[in-house]
């Protein structure tokens, strides 16, 4: 590739904030995907991501449409997404699937579960370099350079109005979006730095302490604590973990959980008696993004309970990582169930992206 902007660059980011920011803000739809800047040079097209590794071969389909949808020489930073069945919400659970190791099944997902390219910023096009360009200018040139898109690539909404911003962070969640991100209009692109601001959804939820995981440092110390909440038919399901404690308290909470080991056949979680559909951390013990990285758990006995911060959840699960608050010895395990989460307003995705987004169920 010959571009004015060649891989790889490292997407520019956000840093967290309480609330939505007044100022000279641009504000967008924060979309919950893969992190992606598509370069295109005439034939030649690279999907990069977030760290660099090209996503380019598990998602050939995207690969086609950039070369139908998009300017023979652009570079462009955008979220890779999938749509549910109906297309009425992002399903990040098919997202992930997409990345597999078998070509065979890698073509057999981009009919099934075909990718969307959500595109929200400009790098280069044809022999321009629009990185040091303010944001607004990039903006206007996006819109021009997206002006033949198709049906699998998308221009992002925008708004300076923070109070039609308000609206979006509330209405969009219930179609699976992730929150807003606000750019500066007078902003330049700058890789690998949190000069953006991202507003996300937080919620508090108390769950059962059901296990751990050592750290990699150690094997006195807590790594992570697995969380779970009961379903209405009386089961532990598996809704995520927190992780983020100091290291002086990851040992503290080692020798604090020592008490609750059990063994598998006394846990709610007993792989001998797991079933295909059921969702628990015993059920994929091997991350599927590092295969080296073990993911058993010691079992503990239900007994602990903890109140935990979290954005939203992705289908029965915490979508990201969940954070502490505080423990709570007040609450009996047995309460701890789905029905205290907060449902967010239900919103069509294809209202979002303008027009029908209901993906492929051929093959």
């Amino acid at each position: 590739m010959r571009l004015p902007v060649n891989p790889p660059v490292a997407p520019m980011l956000a840093r967290p904030v309480d609330a939505i920011p007044d100022g000279d803000y641009v504000f967008e739809p924060k979309w919950d995907g893969f992190r992606s800047i598509v370069f295109r040079d005439g034939h030649e097209v690279e999907i990069g991501s977030r760290n660099e590794r090209p996503m380019t071969r598990y998602f050939p389909e995207l690969v086609a449409a950039v070369k139908a949808e998009l300017p023979e020489r652009c570079v462009i930073d955008g979220e890779i997404v999938i749509p549910d069945g109906e297309g009425r919400r992002l399903d990040f659970e098919a997202l992930q699937l997409r990345i597999h190791p078998a070509a065979s099944r890698v073509e057999l997902l981009a009919t099934q579960t075909p990718g969307h390219f959500m595109a929200f910023d400009l790098l280069a096009l044809g022999e321009v370099d629009y990185m040091e360009r303010p944001f607004a200018e990039r903006r206007a040139a996006l819109e021009g350079a997206l002006a033949g898109a198709g049906t699998s690539i998308h221009l992002t909404q925008t708004t300076t109005d923070r109070e039609v911003a308000t609206g979006w962070f509330s209405q969009f969640e219930g179609a699976g979006l992730d929150g807003l991100i606000a750019k500066p209009a007078d902003g330049i692109y700058e890789p690998d730095k949190r000069v953006m601001k991202k507003i996300k959804h937080e919620r508090t939820a108390d769950c059962v302490v059901a296990g751990y995981r050592v750290h990699k440092s150690g094997e006195d110390r807590i790594g992570s604590l697995l969380l779970g909440l009961y379903r209405d038919d009386g089961k532990l399901a598996s809704v995520g973990v927190i992780g983020a404690f100091p290291m002086e308290k990851r040992i503290e909470l080692f020798t604090e959980m020592q008490p609750l080991v059990t063994t598998f056949d006394q846990h709610p979680w007993n792989w001998a008696e797991h079933q295909p559909a059921q969702r628990t951390p015993r059920a994929a013990m091997f991350s599927r993004w590092n295969a080296n990285k073990d993911l058993s758990f010691i079992p503990l006995r239900p007994e602990r309970v903890v109140e935990v911060r979290y954005d939203h959840m992705e289908g029965p699960r915490f979508r990201h990582t969940a954070q502490f608050v505080r423990w709570r010895p007040d609450r009996e395990p047995r309460s701890c169930t789905y029905a205290q989460l907060e449902e967010p307003v239900s919103f069509n995705l294809a209202e979002i992206l303008g027009g029908s987004v209901t993906r492929s169920r051929r093959g």
